[in-house]
This record gives C-alpha cells, structure tokens and sequence, in this order.
C-alpha cells in the first residue's frame, strides 16, 4: 500500500497524532512551494518549516520536545504516515543547539505541567547546613548536599555525635538519662564498688561475703544501677569462666587464696581492694566487657542457681566458643614449640625479668611495712610504759607529762598502722596486681602454643588423608565410592588447616595489642601508686610533726602555769634587798 505524497497530506484530519502538530525542527530540507503549501494545510498547528536556507531557531527545539512529550493517542487503522529522513548539514552538529551557551526559555504556562522531571545538578558554591544539636557537647557543621546519592549519610565534622536513648528500666521506664552519645553507647562506662565485707556463717562454713555496687551506662542491662552480693569463689568463677571464653585476652586476675588468717581486718581490706580492682580492669576491657558471664555476674540475683542452670544448658565448647572452641586446642604440648615471632620471644625474656624485679620489690615493701608495724608495736609498748608510770608518780608536775608523752605514743602508733596499710593498699596492690597479670599473660601464651600445636596437628591430619587419597588413585582401580569419600575427608582436613592457621595468626594479633594495653596500663597504675605512695608518706610525715609541735606547746603551757601558781596560806616571797651603798 503506497501512502499519499507529503504535501497531499491533511495533517488537520488524516494526522495519525490527531490535533497536535508532528512537525519536527529536524525535517529534511525541502523546496520552497513545497513549504508554502504545507503551511497553508497546517493552519494553526506549531511553528513554521525552516526553509533550506534558514538554520533552526533556539526556541523550536525546546518546543517541539515538549510537545512530542505528551500522551498520543493510538494511530487510526489503514492509514500509515512515511517520512523519509535524510540528511542535514547542519553545522550544530547531529544534536542540535546543545552546548554551554544554549539558554533555554522558560516555557508557558499551559504546557509547564507536561515537562519532564529535571536531573539533579550540583549546584556550585553551595554552603553547607548547619544541623541543630541540643546534647552536651559540640558539633560543627554537617555538609549535606539535596544533590547526593545517599541523602541519610552525614559526614559529621564533630567531637560528640548525635545522641541515643538511654537505658530502660523495669516495664519499659527510662530510668537513665533520655539520651546519650554514640560513642558512649557502643563503648559503656563501669563504675564497681566492692565494699561492706562481713563474715557469715558458722565455724565450719565461715567466709566472707562483699556488696557488689555497679553503676553502668550499658543498654545490655535491665537498670543503669544494681547491688548484688558475692563471696571470694564466685570472683574465682568469673576469671576462669573470662579465660575460657576469650583465649588469647590477659583477663585481670582475681588476689590469691589466703587459708590463715583470712579473717584479719588487714588482709580483708587488701582483699576486697584487689577484688574492686579486678571487676573494673574487667569492666573496663574492650572484648570482656561484652562476656555474658561477666553480665550474669554482675546482674544476677540468683546467681548460684543460675550459675548451676547455664551449666545443665551449656553447649559443646565446639558450638559455643566460635572459631577458637571449635578447634578446642586439642594438639599435644608434648612437642617442644620453638617461638619464630622475635616479637613474642623478646617479650617472654621481658616478663620474666620484669616478673624477678616485681617480686623483689614487693618484698622490700613487705619489709618496710614490717617495719612500719614493728615501730607501731614499739610505740604502742612505750605508751604502755609511760601510763604505768604516770600512775604511781605522786608529783602532778611529772605525772601529767608522762601521761601526755603516753596519748601522743598511742597517737604515733595509730599513724604507723594506717600508713603501713596504706603502702599496702597504693603501692603492694599494685606491685601484686602486675605479678598476678604476668601470670595471665604467660596464661594466654601458653593457650597461643596450643593453637600452634593444634594447626600442625590438623596440617599432620590433612597430609595424611592426602597420602591415602594419592595412594589410592595411583593403584589404578575403579573405585569411585572410596575416592569421594576420601576426596570429601581431604577438602574437611584441609578447611581445619586453614581454619586453625587462621585462628593462630588471629590469637598473635590479639596477644600483641593486649600486650600493648598492658604496657599503657602498668605505666599509668605504677605513676598513679607511686604517687599516692608519696603523697601518703608525706602527709603522715606532717601529721608527726604537728603532734610533737602539739605536745611541745602543751608541755610550755603547764610550765608557765606552775610557775604562776601560788598554793594558798604561804606567803609571797620577799624580794631581795637593794644593793647598799658605800
């Protein structure tokens, strides 16, 4: 079917696009009664033709794209519209009037709501907004763009992040604060108090029993404060259960068992320091402050019957310690393990030295708080000396100073108690604490060489089952079955290669920052006892010296006041006679 010639066509009526015009700026050029004639069929429908002469105007383009933009309806049946498109030159190019200098007009209001969407542009020399923020701390200014792709991400150019909700209380209550930052959600704060040591039970069964105080920021547990009661096994239960859980981690050891006198006020007090010391190192730890054990511990009402519960429930080692149990260190430490890391073989000769040195200084501190004790016992004996004799003296200007000198001795002797139990309590603990870390330390080397002995021992299996599977198919026989099989126990033997190498170079890389973290925490506890140390010494030191100065005073005051006494009945003695003279 031939289709009627391109200037016999009514566009008015036998338009396949109905009303509107289908007059493209990009039609071929034509002769000019061709155009005229066009023209004058078209009557009112859309711009002009250009003529072969004319080049198309700015606005045309625009226009007829905006047209072309609206809904057509469907063509009339047997009709058919041809075009033959041909080629322009054109020196535009083949897009037409795009480029930097192209301005394109607004549009008109009857055909502004059929424009299409415009892309997003960046626009240049934006300003960055600001973003409100009511918390406590800072925050700079947030750049955010309308123009990006992820409209949600913020770079936030701030010291405090924006806040989260607190942790809820019984019933859904908010019992802390209603917010608090980012940084402080994922990394919580502990504050444990161990106190109000007292004995319980009888003579067989007695022990000692601590109030356990903590204050958290943490949202795992149900209030943000609790109290709960602990004796000295279940401090034991908790370190054994954090080594079990994390292999690799210097997990702070709870103070040693003591069987006499494990009831005396010193060793209690030294006692209940070190176990305050050991839950907030714990607490304070990056890795076990997450350790549920650690939260059961801390939280628990009931904590023997759940302790007794999660033992009838705990699941293999291989199912509940992740990648570390599930090799269970099962190689044999019989072999000798040569270290091939210079960096854990130099720290090894480190701790051992450093462990000789601390054990010598706890014993000079041993002797000097003998020595405190001893001179506290001496002046004690002196002040009981001096009593006695007050007692039986009958001049009162001697009986009151010796009594005097006997409460200044009982003064002294009170001073060298609690300065001796202060050297315990700053510098012994101290000193204690870090030769009880090094045995945590050679602890997580020691589990470290398991991991060792456990990857040779896989890579020992792998070789094996790889030996059998050559072996087999060397022989040359049809045996399909039994090559699967030991082509399924090979790839096995082979992931428990890999997945133990894995799990040793991951425990190395663990050890040396928890090495790290030890060397940074023994610098600042050794200053901060050091000092306190100092500080104690001096101030015992000036409280001596204001007790001597005291007495001295005293003893000044009594002797003016027998000197301006004057018993009644006697007489006012004479002065003496003038001189006479010759």
């Amino acid at each position: 079917m031939t289709s009627p010639p391109l200037g016999n066509l009514d566009l008015e009526t036998d338009s396949p696009w109905g009303d509107e015009c289908s007059i493209n700026t990009r039609t071929p050029p034509i002769s000019q009664p061709q155009a005229d004639a066009l023209q004058s069929s078209t009557g009112t429908c859309g711009p002009s033709l250009p003529s072969s002469d004319s080049k198309p105007s700015n606005i045309s383009a625009p226009v007829s794209r905006l047209l072309a933009s609206k809904s057509r309806p469907s063509r009339r049946p047997g009709q058919a519209a041809v075009v033959k498109l041909e080629a322009l030159d054109d020196e535009l190019g083949p897009l037409g009037p795009l480029g930097d200098n192209f301005i394109s007009p607004e549009p008109s209001p009857a055909i502004i709501h059929d424009q299409p969407p415009k892309p997003p542009h960046k626009e240049l020399g934006s300003k960055p907004k600001r973003m409100p923020y009511r918390g406590d701390g800072q925050l700079d200014v947030v750049a955010l763009n309308e123009d990006d792709e992820d409209v949600g991400v913020r770079r936030i150019h701030g010291k405090v992040p924006p806040p989260v909700e607190g942790p809820a209380g019984p019933g859904g209550a908010r019992t802390g604060p209603l917010s608090q930052p980012i940084e402080q959600a994922a990394h919580p704060t502990f504050e444990i108090i161990v106190g109000d040591p007292h004995k319980v039970g009888d003579l067989t069964s007695a022990h000692i029993v601590y109030s356990v105080r903590t204050k958290t920021s943490s949202k795992a547990y149900k209030q943000p404060e609790f109290t709960v009661t602990r004796r000295y096994r279940d401090f034991l239960w908790l370190y054994n259960q954090l080594i079990t859980n994390n292999p690799g981690v210097v997990v702070p050891p709870p103070p040693e068992k003591q069987a006499v006198g494990r009831f005396d006020n010193n060793f209690v007090e030294s006692r209940r320091a070190a176990l305050e010391r050991m839950l907030n190192k714990s607490a304070a730890h990056p890795i076990l402050q997450h350790d549920a054990d650690l939260k059961l511990f801390l939280e628990s009402e009931a904590f023997n019957v759940d302790v007794k519960h999660k033992e009838k429930q705990a699941t293999p080692a291989a199912e509940s310690k992740g990648m570390f149990g599930s090799l269970g260190f099962g190689g044999s430490l019989t072999a000798k393990f040569v270290e091939s890391d210079e960096f854990f073989h130099d720290r090894k000769l480190y701790l051992d030295a450093l462990e000789v040195q601390l054990k010598a200084l706890l014993k000079a501190v041993d002797t000097v708080v003998a020595q405190r004790k001893a001179l506290s016992d001496a002046a004690g004996d002196f002040a009981s000396s001096l009593s006695a004799l007050a007692t039986v003296e009958l001049s009162r200007n001697l009986s009151s100073p010796l009594e005097s000198l006997s409460d200044l001795q009982i003064r002294i002797k009170e001073l060298h108690d609690r300065q001796a139990q202060q050297d315990v309590l700053t510098l012994g603990i101290t000193i204690d604490e870090y030769i009880r870390l090094i045995s945590s330390i050679k602890l997580a080397f020691q589990q470290r060489q398991k991991a060792f002995h456990t990857w040779h021992a896989a890579e020992s299996e792998f070789a094996k089952k790889k030996g059998n599977m050559e072996k087999l198919q060397r022989q040359g026989k049809t045996q399909q079955d039994r090559l699967s099989q030991l082509g399924a126990e090979v790839a096995e033997a082979e992931r428990k290669v890999n997945q133990a190498r894995v799990a040793f170079e991951e425990m190395g890389r663990l050890l040396k920052n928890e090495l790290d973290r030890f060397e940074k925490e023994k610098v600042e506890d050794f200053k901060s006892g050091v000092e306190t140390f100092l500080e104690s010494s001096v101030e015992a030191q000036k409280e001596l010296i204001e007790i001597w100065e005291t007495y001295l005073l005293q003893m000044d005051r009594e002797e003016d006041e027998a000197l301006s006494y004057q018993p009644q009945g006697e007489p006012a003695p004479r002065p003496p006679p003038p001189p006479q003279q010759d």
